[in-house]
């Protein structure tokens, strides 16, 4: 879990969250409006990676990966396949961890 925190605090969250954007036509003549909602892509930080507020957002990602719940942030693409090898691989390791404390206890 530490490993998923650092990952994402480095390489993970978005350096502002992306805002959505409109644009639309008005024929000449009047008319139906149309428009088209887009949405950038999350960008990597240029600043300073590792503050405050990174870090609780991705403590805040990690812990949901581990219940397995989608975290709902806008990650890079780094992060969300870091969020997603964490959703596959934390658990696995917790469980193992608890089996070794078993283990352990028993004798």
């Amino acid at each position: 879990m530490v490993a998923t925190v650092v990952l994402l605090v480095a390489f993970g969250i978005a350096q502002d969250t992306p805002k959505q954007t409109a644009t639309g036509t008005v024929p000449a003549g009047g008319g139906e409006v149309t428009f088209t909602i887009d949405k950038d892509d999350p960008k990597n930080p240029t600043g300073e990676r590792f503050t405050g507020e990174r870090f609780e957002k991705a403590l805040n990602i990690t812990l949901n990966s581990v219940v397995f719940r989608s975290s709902g942030q806008d990650l890079t693409t780094t992060g969300t396949y870091v969020e997603m090898t964490s959703r596959l691989t934390e658990p696995v390791l917790l469980g193992l961890a608890v089996l070794a404390v078993r283990n352990r206890v028993k004798r």
